[in-house]
Protein backbone atom coordinates (compact mmCIF):
# COMPACT_ATOMS: atom_id res chain seq x y z
CA UNK A 1 0.00 0.00 0.00
CA UNK A 2 1.12 3.07 -0.97
CA UNK A 3 1.31 6.81 1.47
CA UNK A 4 -1.92 9.24 -0.44
CA UNK A 5 -0.42 12.75 -0.89
CA UNK A 6 -1.86 15.47 1.30
CA UNK A 7 -3.82 16.91 -1.29
CA UNK A 8 -5.71 12.93 -1.56
CA UNK A 9 -6.83 13.70 1.70
CA UNK A 10 -7.86 17.41 1.49
CA UNK A 11 -11.44 17.94 2.36
CA UNK A 12 -13.00 19.37 -0.50
CA UNK A 13 -13.73 23.15 0.86
CA UNK A 14 -10.41 23.44 2.12
CA UNK A 15 -8.95 22.54 -2.36
CA UNK A 16 -11.73 24.77 -3.17
CA UNK A 17 -10.54 27.99 -1.05
CA UNK A 18 -6.71 27.27 -2.14
CA UNK A 19 -7.84 27.58 -5.89
CA UNK A 20 -10.82 30.02 -5.70
CA UNK A 21 -8.86 32.79 -4.01
CA UNK A 22 -11.35 35.75 -4.35
CA UNK A 23 -9.97 39.11 -6.20
CA UNK A 24 -11.05 42.40 -4.55
CA UNK A 25 -12.42 45.86 -6.61
CA UNK A 26 -13.98 49.05 -5.51
CA UNK A 27 -17.01 50.13 -6.44
CA UNK A 28 -18.62 53.26 -5.02
CA UNK A 29 -16.53 53.22 -1.97
CA UNK A 30 -17.68 49.68 -1.01
CA UNK A 31 -14.88 46.86 -1.21
CA UNK A 32 -16.62 43.62 -2.50
CA UNK A 33 -15.01 40.23 -4.23
CA UNK A 34 -15.09 40.27 -7.31
CA UNK A 35 -17.85 37.24 -8.81
CA UNK A 36 -16.10 34.06 -10.23
CA UNK A 37 -19.26 31.77 -9.62
CA UNK A 38 -22.42 31.81 -9.66
CA UNK A 39 -23.98 30.55 -6.53
CA UNK A 40 -27.00 28.47 -7.44
CA UNK A 41 -29.33 30.07 -5.41
CA UNK A 42 -28.67 33.50 -7.35
CA UNK A 43 -29.41 31.09 -10.46
CA UNK A 44 -32.51 30.27 -9.03
CA UNK A 45 -33.49 34.00 -7.67
CA UNK A 46 -32.96 35.41 -10.89
CA UNK A 47 -35.62 33.73 -12.66
CA UNK A 48 -38.29 33.89 -9.97
CA UNK A 49 -37.35 37.74 -9.31
CA UNK A 50 -36.70 38.49 -13.17
CA UNK A 51 -39.99 40.98 -13.10
CA UNK A 52 -39.87 41.96 -9.57
CA UNK A 53 -39.64 45.84 -8.95
CA UNK A 54 -39.45 45.36 -5.14
CA UNK A 55 -36.59 46.99 -3.59
CA UNK A 56 -36.19 44.30 -1.03
CA UNK A 57 -36.09 41.34 -3.76
CA UNK A 58 -33.32 43.55 -5.71
CA UNK A 59 -31.21 44.00 -2.36
CA UNK A 60 -31.35 40.50 -1.83
CA UNK A 61 -30.16 39.44 -5.35
CA UNK A 62 -27.27 42.38 -4.97
CA UNK A 63 -26.44 40.67 -1.24
CA UNK A 64 -26.06 37.36 -2.89
CA UNK A 65 -23.98 38.11 -5.60
CA UNK A 66 -22.12 41.13 -3.98
CA UNK A 67 -22.26 40.84 -0.15
CA UNK A 68 -25.14 42.29 2.17
CA UNK A 69 -26.25 45.77 2.85
CA UNK A 70 -23.99 46.70 -0.84
CA UNK A 71 -27.26 47.79 -2.11
CA UNK A 72 -27.64 50.31 1.07
CA UNK A 73 -24.07 51.53 0.68
CA UNK A 74 -24.27 51.81 -3.01
CA UNK A 75 -27.15 54.09 -2.75
CA UNK A 76 -25.72 55.93 0.14
CA UNK A 77 -22.41 56.96 -1.92
CA UNK A 78 -24.26 58.25 -4.48
CA UNK A 79 -24.66 55.44 -7.19
CA UNK A 80 -27.28 56.03 -10.04
CA UNK A 81 -29.53 53.91 -11.91
CA UNK A 82 -27.85 52.93 -14.89
CA UNK A 83 -24.48 52.94 -12.58
CA UNK A 84 -26.02 49.78 -11.32
CA UNK A 85 -27.09 48.48 -13.98
CA UNK A 86 -23.69 48.63 -15.38
CA UNK A 87 -22.51 47.19 -12.11
CA UNK A 88 -25.22 44.04 -12.19
CA UNK A 89 -24.36 43.19 -15.90
CA UNK A 90 -20.40 43.13 -15.13
CA UNK A 91 -21.32 41.11 -11.36
CA UNK A 92 -23.36 38.82 -13.35
CA UNK A 93 -21.31 38.28 -16.45
CA UNK A 94 -18.43 37.52 -14.10
CA UNK A 95 -20.04 34.98 -11.85
CA UNK A 96 -21.19 33.06 -14.88
CA UNK A 97 -17.54 32.56 -15.40
CA UNK A 98 -16.73 35.05 -18.48
CA UNK A 99 -14.37 37.83 -17.41
CA UNK A 100 -15.90 41.15 -17.88
CA UNK A 101 -14.83 44.23 -17.93
CA UNK A 102 -16.69 47.45 -16.54
CA UNK A 103 -15.85 48.95 -19.66
CA UNK A 104 -17.82 45.51 -21.77
CA UNK A 105 -20.57 45.99 -19.36
CA UNK A 106 -20.80 49.69 -19.68
CA UNK A 107 -21.00 48.89 -23.55
CA UNK A 108 -23.49 46.22 -23.74
CA UNK A 109 -25.74 48.60 -21.16
CA UNK A 110 -25.74 51.44 -23.02
CA UNK A 111 -26.55 49.68 -26.00
CA UNK A 112 -29.79 48.48 -23.78
CA UNK A 113 -30.33 52.03 -22.86
CA UNK A 114 -30.23 53.00 -26.64
CA UNK A 115 -32.86 50.24 -27.46
CA UNK A 116 -35.08 51.30 -24.30
CA UNK A 117 -34.62 48.72 -22.34
CA UNK A 118 -32.01 47.02 -19.81
CA UNK A 119 -29.91 44.11 -21.16
CA UNK A 120 -30.69 40.95 -18.97
CA UNK A 121 -27.29 40.22 -17.18
CA UNK A 122 -26.53 36.93 -18.81
CA UNK A 123 -26.89 38.08 -22.36
CA UNK A 124 -23.14 39.69 -21.51
CA UNK A 125 -22.36 36.49 -21.08
CA UNK A 126 -23.40 35.05 -24.24
CA UNK A 127 -21.79 38.07 -25.98
CA UNK A 128 -18.37 37.09 -24.53
CA UNK A 129 -18.44 34.00 -25.66
CA UNK A 130 -19.53 34.34 -28.89
CA UNK A 131 -17.05 34.33 -31.61
CA UNK A 132 -19.62 35.36 -34.25
CA UNK A 133 -17.75 37.68 -36.54
CA UNK A 134 -21.79 39.32 -38.54
CA UNK A 135 -21.83 37.04 -41.13
CA UNK A 136 -23.92 34.11 -42.55
CA UNK A 137 -24.43 30.88 -40.64
CA UNK A 138 -22.64 27.81 -42.52
CA UNK A 139 -24.61 24.93 -43.28
CA UNK A 140 -24.90 22.22 -40.81
CA UNK A 141 -25.05 19.38 -43.29
CA UNK A 142 -25.01 19.27 -47.24
CA UNK A 143 -28.24 17.33 -47.35
CA UNK A 144 -30.96 19.91 -49.38
CA UNK A 145 -34.17 19.49 -47.97
CA UNK A 146 -36.31 21.62 -49.83
CA UNK A 147 -37.85 20.58 -53.26
CA UNK A 148 -35.90 21.16 -56.27
CA UNK A 149 -36.34 24.31 -58.37
CA UNK A 150 -38.67 24.03 -61.54
CA UNK A 151 -38.38 26.27 -64.11
CA UNK A 152 -41.85 28.13 -65.71
CA UNK A 153 -42.82 26.65 -68.72
CA UNK A 154 -43.66 29.45 -71.66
Amino acid sequence: MTARKTSDTQSWDDFWASVSRPQTTTIRGVEVAIPTDMPMLVEQRVEELHDSTSLDDIAELVGLIFGQDCLDQWRANGMGLLEFRVVLTWGMANARGTEFSFEDAYKLTQEGVAEGKAPPPNRAARRARSAGTGGRSKPTSNANTGSARRTSRS
